[in-house]
């Protein structure tokens, strides 16, 4: 019988926001789960929650029914020595890799196993996260159950074919910077127009509410584009500024540059 419910390879920002929602929700207790990380501080932050922690990520996955993989994808083929210990039949492996494929990993491990690929987003953080959750290998249905409620317990979920996962990294995975992108620019022109003062305020409320209502009301973002935009108005005046130098197909060109940049890393 194995010690934990859930081990991490890797301990960073990301995993330490699923842990922490899967305490707070009473997913799994902090005693049956143990992260493996070479930094000390990332240690001590997990140790904080009341985790075990480790720099042995071998241990992680002999001692783990579910092992989330939250490292950088550059470094999976440094763990292919301890990941070769995954058994088969028992244990499940989440992945939280952008661009690393399932069949990727599987041909690290070295056989086929149970497999689960997830793109979380940064908001997973103040549990207002996306995430997409796809099977792949071995796995069924029944195996993403736990992975259903950890992502779950910090945002909200859905189950996509593999297939999807590139398109979903570039509009919901790298989604939140462009918000991010669009809030500097508000906040300049916010200090540029004197309102230095309230600039923050003023933008992350406006962000906050607009997103809200998006959420809320049964209508399309390009409705409630147009009941703010009066003809005639400041709106339409901005609106047309944005339309006269293409700023809508410039955003839907970035996206797709995403989509092919998740692409080139999972080939």
């Amino acid at each position: 019988m194995m010690k934990y419910e859930l081990g991490f390879i890797g301990a960073g920002n990301m995993a330490e926001a699923i842990v922490r929602a899967a305490i707070d929700k009473d997913i799994i207790r902090a005693t049956k789960i143990i992260a493996s990380d070479p930094s000390d501080e990332r240690r001590s932050a997990f140790a904080g929650l009341g985790t075990d922690v480790t720099t042995d990520g071998e241990h992680v996955i002999s001692e783990s029914q579910q092992v989330l993989l939250a490292i950088k994808p550059q470094t999976l083929e440094n763990i292919g020595p301890e990941l070769a210990a995954v058994n088969p039949t028992t244990q499940v492996i989440i992945s939280i890799m952008a661009g690393v494929s399932t069949v990727k990993i599987a041909s690290v491990i070295g056989k086929s196993a149970k497999l689960i690929r997830v793109m979380p987003n940064t908001p997973l953080q103040v549990a207002c996260g996306m995430a997409a959750i796809a099977l792949g290998g071995s796995a069924k249905p029944d195996d993403a159950a736990l992975t259903q409620q950890l992502f779950g317990a910090a945002g909200e979920t859905i189950m996509v074919d593999e297939c999807e996962i590139d398109a979903i990294t570039a509009v919901s995975g790298s989604g939140p910077a462009y918000l991010f992108y669009l809030a500097e620019a508000m906040q300049v022109a916010a200090e540029d127009l004197g309102l230095g003062q309230h600039a923050n305020q003023l933008v992350c409320q406006t962000l906050i509410g607009s997103a809200t209502l998006l959420s809320k009301q049964n209508l399309s973002a390009n409705q409630l584009r147009q009941q703010v935009t009066s003809p005639g108005g400041t709106t339409e005046a901005a609106i047309k500024h944005l339309d006269a130098n293409k700023t809508k197909e410039v955003f839907i060109n970035a996206i797709k540059a995403a989509e092919q940049r998740s692409k080139e890393l999972g080939a």
